[in-house]
């Protein structure tokens, strides 16, 4: 089916709205934005310049993803958080006079698949999120975060793993023989830790 976009939201026509995605009141979706197929932007939403954003994205209301941000597919991004997109924030020059797009380089945030954001973090460019990764509500994250981290705190620490479940992985008692292992309480998968991060392991 063809993109919903509610009448009170903001879309240019130079955007790029996938099928069966949805555009919800009072959202802001700005020019060359490219946004998959059955993504949801909530009410409130800004959808910068140019911003990158896969299939199946949530977006909730109020968040703010300034470009040159880029969501791979799978990705939640809470109410009220904040993607940033300038390292050393001025209104004016040294001179004094008012800055203009040509007087400062827009760095960008980029989460990998599956990764969520929780309400009112804030990554301060330029940043990775990796895959399946969850960012805490609150949370601040000023360096990269490894695929399946939970990070949480200001600024954002990691405080344990999770799966693509979600949940916070829970440590296998009596795993020996090498890396420690994981396992999501929700799904019964098992992970062990793996150059920063984690991965399957087979089913036995």
């Amino acid at each position: 089916m063809p993109a919903r976009i509610v009448d009170s939201a903001d879309v240019s026509p130079d955007a790029s709205i996938g099928d069966d995605t949805s555009v919800w009141h009072l959202a802001q979706v700005r020019e060359g934005a490219e946004l998959g197929e059955n993504c949801v932007i909530g009410r409130g939403a800004y959808i910068g310049t140019g911003v990158r954003m896969g299939n199946n994205c949530k977006v909730q209301n109020y968040a703010l993803v300034y470009e040159p941000a880029s969501l791979a597919d799978g990705v939640f991004i809470g109410p009220a958080v904040v993607l940033t997109n300038d390292t050393y924030p001025r209104a004016i020059n040294p001179d004094g006079s008012l800055k203009s797009a040509h007087d400062w380089e827009p760095v960008g945030v980029t989460i990998e698949t599956g990764a969520a954001i929780g309400a009112r973090a804030v990554c301060v460019a330029p940043v990775t999120v990796g895959a399946w990764a969850t960012v805490a509500a609150g949370a601040v994250v000023t360096k990269d975060v490894p695929p399946h981290a939970l990070v949480a705190g200001v600024p954002a620490r990691q405080i344990g793993w999770v799966g693509q479940a979600g949940v916070r992985l829970e440590p296998v008692p009596g795993a020996d023989g090498g890396a420690p292992r994981w396992r999501c309480p929700q799904t019964g998968q098992q992970y062990d830790e793996f150059e920063n991060t984690i991965r399957k392991v087979a089913a036995e």
